[in-house]
Order: C-alpha cells, then sequence, then structure tokens
C-alpha cells in the first residue's frame, strides 16, 4: 500500500509539454507520418529529376559531338577521314562509324585506336556492383521508369542494323538512343549525315553517367536513413507525449480500482490541452467523485445503523416490559410506544430508501420542461385535499403559465419542493402562514417557501442538510419525521444543477426562507 501512495505521488514533470503542448494528438501523428512521406517523396523526385537532367545533357553532347564531327568528316578529303575519326575517337573515348551511301561500314575509329570504352561482363564483377544494380533496378521501378533497349553489337555491322542511323537517313537530321550495356551502365549513340550519303555514328559507353547517378542514389540512402532516425525519434516523441501519460493514467485508474489506497492521486496534467489532457483531468475528477460517493455511502450507512438502532432499542425495552408487567394502563402504553416505534421505522426505511435512490435515479433520469407554476399548484391542492396541514394555510403565488419553465424530472423536483412544504408547515405555529413563490429572475427560476416558525440559527444552516438532522418542534408526533427530507431535497435540486439555501424573512418577525435556485429553461 505503501508503494501504491509513493508511486501515485510521483513529479508529474516528465508528463508536462512545452512547445507542443497545444497540439492534438491527430496533428501530432498526422505530422509524424506526413513529415517522413514528404522527405522521402522530395528525396525521390529530386534524384529522379536530376537524373532525367543528367541523362537529357549526355545526349545532348553525344548528339552535338555527332553534328560536330560529321560537318569535319564533310569537310575533308576521304583519304582523310578514317584519321580524323580516330583522332577524336581518342579525344572523346568514343567510337565512330561511318557508313556510305549504300549501307557498309567505311570506316571504323577502333581500326586505328583500339577499343576506346569495354562492356564489362556483371559476372566476373564484385558483390558490391550487384548491390548498385540491384538498387538501380529498385529505383527505376519506384518512379515508373522504363528500362532501356539492351546494347548488343551486330553480327553484320551495317546501317541497317541501327534504328538511328536509319532515321538520321530518311530524316537528314541527327538521331539519338540510349541502350543499356550488360552491367546497367548506358551507351549513348548519335548518327548524322555526312552530306554525301554516308551516315557518321557515335557510340559512348558513359561510365561516368552511372557514377554521379550512383553517388547521388548513396547520398538519397543517407537521407533515407537521417529521414527513418528521425521518425524514430518523432515515434518516441509520441511515445512520451501519449503512451507514457496514458500508461499513468492506466496505473492510478487501476489503484483506485483495488480501493488499497485511500487516496490514489491521478495525474491531471494541467498544462496540456490536448486529448491527454482532457483524459487526465476526466479520470482525475471521476476518481475524486467515486471517492466523493464512496464516502457519503459509509457515512450514510454509519447513519442508517445509528438510527435504526434507538427505534430497535426501544422496541426491545417495550417488549420486554410486557412480559413482566401486569397492570394494564401501563401494558397499553407500552404497546402505544411499540406502534409509534413501529411507525417511526416505517417511516426511517421509507426515507432512506428514497435517499438511497435518488442519486441513481437522477442519474438516469431524462429531464424534460418542467412548469413550475402548475407543479407547485398541484402540490398545494394536494396539501389542502388531505387537510394534513392543521390549521396552518399555504398560499401560492402562481406565476403565468410556462414562465418558470425549468428543465428537470417531475416526480424529484416535486419530492423537493413537497419536502419543503411540509418542513414549513411543521415549523409553523397554530394558525400560521406558509407562502410559497415562483419567480423567473434572469437566466434562473427561484422558487420561494417561507414560513413563520423560530427561524433556523444561523450555525444551523447548514447542519439541516444533513442526513438524519432531529432538531424537531417540540409539538410534532412522534415518528413523523425520519431526518431525511431536507437532505433528500438538497440531493435532488443539486442533481438538477440548482442550489438550496436557507435564510430568515426579511419581510417578517420571525421565520425562515428556503430557496431554490435552478437554470430557466430555453424557450422555444
Amino acid at each position: 500500500m505503501a508503494s501504491d501512495i509513493d508511486l501515485a505521488r510521483n513529479d508529474e514533470t516528465d508528463l508536462v509539454l512545452t512547445w507542443s503542448g497545444r497540439w492534438t494528438l491527430t496533428h501530432r501523428i498526422l505530422a509524424v507520418n506526413v513529415l517522413t512521406l514528404v522527405l522521402v517523396l522530395l528525396a525521390i523526385l529530386y534524384l529522379d529529376s536530376y537524373r532525367n537532367r543528367l541523362e537529357r545533357e549526355r545526349v545532348h553532347k553525344v548528339e552535338a559531338m555527332t553534328e560536330f564531327a560529321a560537318v569535319a568528316l564533310a569537310e575533308v578529303p576521304p583519304a582523310r577521314r578514317e584519321a580524323l575519326m580516330a583522332t577524336l575517337s581518342r579525344q572523346s573515348s568514343a567510337r565512330l562509324r561511318l557508313y556510305s551511301a549504300d549501307g557498309t561500314l567505311a570506316h571504323d575509329s577502333w581500326t586505328v585506336t583500339g577499343p576506346t570504352y569495354r562492356l564489362r561482363d556483371p559476372t566476373t564483377q564484385k558483390w558490391t556492383k550487384d548491390v548498385a544494380r540491384a538498387l538501380d533496378r529498385g529505383f527505376n521501378a519506384l518512379v515508373g521508369e522504363k528500362n532501356d533497349e539492351d546494347f548488343v553489337e551486330p553480327e553484320v555491322d551495317n546501317a541497317a542494323a541501327w534504328e538511328e542511323v536509319v532515321a538520321a537517313r530518311s530524316s537528314g537530321k541527327a538521331h539519338t538512343a540510349i541502350r543499356q550495356a550488360p552491367e546497367l551502365t548506358p551507351v549513348f549513340s548519335a548518327a548524322a549525315p555526312v552530306g554525301d550519303g554516308s551516315i557518321l555514328l557515335i557510340s559512348d559507353n558513359d561510365r561516368s553517367f552511372t557514377r554521379t547517378v550512383r553517388k547521388q542514389r548513396g547520398s538519397l540512402l543517407i537521407a533515407l536513413a537521417v529521414v527513418l532516425l528521425l521518425s524514430v525519434l518523432l515515434s518516441l516523441f509520441l511515445a512520451r507525449t501519449i503512451v507514457q501519460p496514458l500508461r499513468r493514467i492506466a496505473l492510478a485508474a487501476h489503484r483506485v480500482r483495488l480501493g488499497r489506497a485511500r487516496e490514489v492521486r491521478v495525474p491531471r496534467l494541467p498544462s496540456r490541452s490536448d486529448e491527454i489532457g482532457l483524459l487526465a483531468r476526466s479520470v482525475s475528477d471521476m476518481s475524486q467523485s467515486l471517492r466523493h460517493r464512496i464516502d457519503n455511502i459509509e457515512a450514510f450507512a454509519a447513519d442508517v445503523t445509528h438510527e435504526l438502532k434507538n427505534p430497535l432499542a426501544s422496541l426491545r425495552s417495550a417488549i420486554d416490559g410486557l412480559e413482566r408487567i401486569e397492570d394494564p394502563a401501563l401494558r397499553n402504553q407500552l404497546v402505544d410506544v411499540i406502534r409509534q416505534d413501529v411507525v417511526r421505522l416505517d417511516r426511517l426505511i421509507g426515507d432512506i430508501g428514497e435517499a438511497a435512490r435518488t442519486d441513481a435515479e437522477l442519474a438516469r433520469a431524462r429531464f424534460e420542461p418542467v412548469d413550475l407554476g402548475d407543479l407547485i399548484g398541484q402540490l398545494v391542492s394536494s396539501w389542502e385535499t388531505r387537510r394534513e396541514t392543521g390549521d396552518v394555510r399555504i398560499a401560492f403565488a402562481r406565476p403565468r403559465r410556462a414562465s418558470a419553465l425549468v428543465m428537470g424530472e417531475p416526480s424529484r423536483l416535486a419530492r423537493a419542493i413537497d419536502n419543503l412544504i411540509d418542513n414549513a408547515i411543521s415549523f409553523s405555529p397554530p394558525g400560521g402562514l406558509v407562502e410559497i413563490a415562483a419567480t423567473h429572475v434572469g437566466d434562473r427560476i427561484l422558487v420561494r417557501i417561507d414560513d413563520e416558525g423560530p427561524g433556523v440559527p444561523e450555525q444551523l444552516r447548514e447542519a439541516i442538510f444533513n442526513r438524519f438532522h432531529s432538531v424537531r418542534p417540540e409539538a410534532e408526533s412522534f415518528g413523523r419525521h425520519s431526518g431525511l427530507g431536507l437532505a433528500i431535497a438538497r440531493a435532488i435540486v443539486e442533481g438538477h444543477d440548482g442550489e438550496i439555501d436557507v435564510a430568515d424573512r426579511d419581510d417578517a418577525p420571525s421565520g425562515a426562507r428556503f430557496t431554490i435556485t435552478l437554470k430557466a429553461a430555453d424557450r422555444a
């Protein structure tokens, strides 16, 4: 138990939020998910845009070089073309091929320079290259990039074997193509007419393009790792702001359920204005209300036990006396005592049941518009019909119809007002007058019940609303009141979010004034 209490009083500073305290849980969760997705999306879009831009630049470079070389070849004699092509091949590391007008291969720079680039077999490369190629395929699939056509040297090398050469011959303009080497590096090629019917084809396996793109993709992987780390940190942040407070609240609720600690302190988190703060304060208020109700039930049970013992003790004494007393007069007196005790017990048990049911019935009741003018009028008529007022008169200043409307449960409100009328009649002197009024003041309805009795001393004005308060008029018949009437009236009024109080009358020499204050109902 001690450990429970100590834990309940732990510092709540680890649950307090600072800058994010005004963010709702929905905002935080959306921020984490959206931020991660946005960062990844931006990185992918940037890299895809970068790759496409770099690819266009390389294609334009090959195309420009081909057009320039075609112009240069057209200006030199045919005998010098092979030497010029070899020079250009050495400078650019590209392969130059010249096809004659009939489509046959006239010159190839590699016959002079040897291969200036080499298509590599992926099976002979390290595993790191396999990983890089797998990442390339994955990224292309992610952005929807179509794979380029595989680059294969034709078995018969002539103009018809190359689409760009055929297109350049038919259109008279330069045409380009991009193919894919076996290790997924690009082969850029361009064909342009020379002017005498021959076509120049330049091809280049640009490995630097792949290295540049893969370097950028490596940067993307680092960025994704940073995003992942950020996502983890944000998830921990959400765990701290959501899971930890919920766990603390759940633990406190569990201790309340077990009931092992008398005082269980549920964290209220006053600095948080989000749903967690609202939940914490609601659970805290609920636990305090539950604790208050349990205390009231315990006190009520103790009071009931005490109140029942008095008439039972009187009954026991009277019954024991009947066995020993032979005098008929004394026996009649004892029988009368027994009768009064039975009446008192009957009244007490009925009022105890009424008091016990009040809170539960109000919690389940569906409030409806109630015209207090009509309700009080029916109560007054009932008192006059039963003639239980003795010679005490009742005067009711009936308000205009529907001018004293409240939202409530009619039978409960009738019981509260009836208890106050009963109390006023019991304290009124012979021939006294009980005055009742219901008025609409601002947004409130005031029900006033005045009597001409001795009034209520100031020091007892709170105590009279306690259960089993037993200060009664000396002339009242024994057992007529249980001391629960005013307590029931207060419980009913407070269950309607109203107030009840008592004061001295200011318009008469003596007497008490009970006032019920309820919120007025909205008129349709």
